[in-house]
């Protein structure tokens, strides 16, 4: 397994811990993977996965609370299902940010 492969594979194990009704921002998923400083990148790798995959995507925010990806309306579906709501299309990370 590549370099690169092991630091995705970092990133998606701590991605699969997200507890059902909890967020993170990029940069704590990054810091919680290893990577410091590197927020984007974690967004980068996020971005690659498959459309069907059952990590929870939906469950990593910027550092406001607003939802990045592409399919903000399904994110946004799959977190209030979870029971995280939104205000104008901002998420309170005092209300809802994971610290494990």
């Amino acid at each position: 397994m590549s370099q690169s492969d092991l630091k995705k594979q970092a990133v998606w194990q701590v991605l699969a811990k997200i507890p059902s009704g909890s967020v993170v921002t990029y940069g704590q998923l990054a810091v919680m993977a290893g990577f410091p400083g590197r927020a984007r990148w974690v967004g980068r790798v996020l971005s690659e996965l498959p459309a069907d995959t059952a990590l929870p995507w939906h469950r990593v925010l910027n550092a406001s609370g607003h939802i990045t990806h592409p399919n903000r309306a399904r994110a946004q579906a799959l977190l209030r299902a979870e029971g995280v709501t939104s205000v104008n299309q901002r998420i309170s990370l005092a209300s809802y940010q994971w610290h494990p």
